[in-house]
């Protein structure tokens, strides 16, 4: 051990009784605790939250998407289906078609309401895994049944209607749907009644009132039709085996479809670009929850200064001798600083230690749970604990008490020894 490191353990240490002094860095050790440990959890916390939205809407919409530029769809999608799939991390590859319809029933209850119709290929990939994973009732069979397509609507709405999927061998509920190409023609050609497109319920699925009431499912084919869009696709959604991957296959897809005559007229957007402003928001109030945070560091690295201040004005005839037998300015400053950083270990040791211990407790155990639970769809506060986090943290912690142990330090290396023994 160094002699500045021995000195500076001997004066944090070696305090006798309760003092001023001791309390006072007894605080400063607290509130660097308490500051560590509740950034750790509400950090976590908030990076928990983040997954879970990420994954929903993963789950929902792809990983990778190719989009035209512009209005116009994709002509030629087979061909850019094609190069996606011979991109490296690439599991499925699913051109669709998106746009709002017009959902009608002749039942009961609300029979008119604004959907966004999202027609998909019949493959694997097809069907978002969300919606897979979350049917309540039924199958995900888009296809045609004695000339009638199916239909995937929300239990929301299946429920609200009085819809239930039929069978392999029985009929479901069914519902029409009009586009707005049909509505334009009815009321700019004086048509009286409209075509509706008829299709049968085949499976009810749950996520949220937010996906429920507004998305329904069906054939790519059945989509093109009812939006009049011939052979085009809106867009192609890409799902890959490392959602971490998808800047990477971006990049690639961006650069083979800027060859030739593809150049500017598609756009590759990822997870994050689809909902970009979701995401930055969240990040925002992340970080800011952590400053407001960092504040209670901040607090106890003021009660820093005045601790190690105070050791000095009650070492200084100790600081005089130590001048007198040698030790220089620079070794005199050394110690305080040590002395600091010390503080800054114990309690964000000590924070650390709490704040990990209750995040895993919550994440293995879910102790809090959310307010209203069944609304949601997690029922206690989720917890991700991400090292880049905890380092973040901590630094912050050293560098507070760091600069709050400099003027200390600075003060300490002044002591003239002669003037401190006269005035002793």
């Amino acid at each position: 051990m160094s002699f500045s490191r021995f000195i500076a353990f001997r004066y944090l240490s070696s305090r006798r009784g309760v003092s001023l002094i001791s309390v006072i860095t007894g605080i400063s050790i607290v509130g660097i605790s308490l500051g560590v440990a509740s950034l750790i959890v509400v950090v976590s916390v908030m990076n928990g939250f983040f997954e879970v939205v990420r994954d929903m809407l993963v789950s929902f919409n792809p990983h990778v998407r190719i989009v035209a530029v512009g209005e116009r769809g994709i002509s030629d999608w087979s061909e850019l289906a094609a190069t996606a799939r011979r991109t490296s991390g690439v599991t499925s590859v699913t051109p669709y078609v998106e746009g709002k319809v017009l959902l009608g029933y002749r039942g009961g209850g609300d029979v008119n309401k604004v959907v966004i119709v999202k027609g998909i290929a019949e493959d694997p990939g097809g069907v978002p895994s969300l919606v897979s994973e979350r049917l309540a009732y039924g199958e995900t069979d888009l296809g045609r049944r004695e000339n009638r397509p199916g239909i995937v609507i929300g239990q929301s709405s299946g429920s609200r209607l009085g819809l239930f999927p039929g069978g392999k061998l029985e009929s479901g509920g069914t519902v029409s749907l009009l586009s707005a190409h049909g509505l334009e023609r009815m009321l700019t050609r004086g048509i009286g009644f409209p075509t509706f497109s008829t299709f049968e319920v085949r499976g009810l699925y749950s996520i949220s009132s937010a996906f429920d009431e507004n998305f329904v499912f069906v054939d790519l084919a059945e989509a093109q039709r009812l939006l009049r869009l011939d052979d085009q696709v809106v867009g192609i959604d890409i799902r890959l085996a490392n959602l971490d991957d998808a800047d990477a296959v971006k990049t690639e897809l961006t650069r083979k479809l800027d060859i030739g005559r593809h150049t500017g007229r598609y756009k590759v957007l990822t997870w994050f670009d689809l909902q970009r402003s979701l995401y930055e928001v969240m990040r925002l109030e992340k970080w800011g929850a952590s400053a407001v945070l960092a504040l209670i560091i901040l607090v106890a690295a003021f009660n820093l200064i005045g601790s190690l201040t105070m050791v000095v004005i009650e070492k200084r005839r100790d600081l005089a001798v130590l001048r007198a037998l040698g030790v220089s300015r620079a070794g005199i400053r050394k110690i305080f600083l040590i002395e600091g950083l010390l503080i800054a270990a114990i309690g964000s040791g000590v924070g650390l230690t709490v704040g990990l211990g209750l995040s895993v407790l919550q994440k293995k155990y879910g102790l809090v749970h959310l307010f209203r639970s069944e609304s949601f769809v997690i029922d206690a506060y989720p917890v991700s604990i991400e090292g880049f986090d905890i380092a973040v943290v901590i630094v912050i912690v050293f560098v507070l008490c760091s600069l709050a142990a400099l003027y200390p330090a600075i003060r300490a290396a002044a002591v003239e020894p002669a003037a401190a023994v006269r005035n002793e």
